[in-house]
């Protein structure tokens, strides 16, 4: 089977490009099930209600989060209703929501989704190794078909996930970056793995944001407002394709897109 996993999804732009290209790429590429970053997709920080119902009929099948989860107040109703969204599983107890869920695929596999925020200049969470352990024992008791977003600052974390989990899991992809890396491959053990899969939204920005004004901030080391960038999307993602009798991964695609 093939899963396309898409990059954080931000703002208006970034949502334009999910009509683009997902239904595109289900015909072509032959995929399967469709899951995406949606913490940013409103206005650069958060997901509402409308935004939701707007990535849904542009083919996404399951959101993951990260650290912006609580940008927009209508997350925790939105996870109270819908079943196809989920947050870091190692954010504090008592919060809304869930870490991890098994859905099913368009060909009828089960697909397992785990996601996990990172330690290293990061909001307060549990250990993301001790929390993967916990939720991957308790998907493999349903599916042998396991993706991971790992919503992460530091590349070096990212990729300690990736060999921790490698043999355990389908596949690992990073976010939270918005930069797309070039170091999609499989591990020895067969779990696909890219450090980063970028971010969908204005091409012509730093981060989906106003790129002048970011200069200015690092320039002068004064505040500033952000504003979001305008002008052409990109479109980022991985395609992974996994056995879904062993949950190995078979191929991994990295997916760019540049208006």
């Amino acid at each position: 089977m093939r899963i396309l996993c898409i990059g954080d999804i931000v703002s208006r732009i970034g949502r334009n490009m999910l009509f683009k290209y997902v239904d595109d790429l289900k015909y072509k590429a032959g995929i399967d099930f469709v899951i995406a970053n949606g913490e940013n997709s409103n206005h650069g920080r958060g997901m509402t209600k409308s935004g939701y119902s707007e990535m849904k009929r542009a083919g996404v099948d399951a959101f993951t989060t990260g650290n912006h989860v609580w940008g927009a107040k209508e997350i925790v109703s939105i996870m109270n209703d819908e079943d196809d969204v989920i947050r870091p599983a190692n954010l504090p107890d008592g919060v809304p929501g869930r870490g991890s869920a098994v859905f099913t695929a368009s060909n009828g596999v089960r697909v397992g989704i785990i996601n996990l925020m990172g330690q290293v200049d990061m909001i307060p969470c549990e250990n993301p190794f001790a929390a993967a352990e916990r939720e991957v024992e308790k998907l493999l008791e349903k599916t042998p078909v396991i993706i991971v977003d790992f919503h992460a600052e530091a590349t070096s974390e990212k990729m300690a996930m990736g060999y921790f989990l490698d043999g355990k899991v389908s596949a690992v992809f990073g976010t939270h970056t918005h930069i797309q890396t070039a170091d999609a491959k499989i591990l020895k053990n067969g779990t696909g793995y890219i450090t980063d899969i970028g971010m969908t939204g204005a091409a012509d920005s730093i981060l989906g944001m106003n790129k002048k004004i970011i200069i200015k901030r690092f320039r002068t080391g004064i505040p500033q407002k952000f504003e979001l960038a305008e002008g052409r999307g990109q479109f980022c993602g991985c395609i992974f394709t996994i056995d879904e009798s062993t949950g190995k991964c078979t191929d991994v695609e990295r997916i760019w897109f540049d208006e």
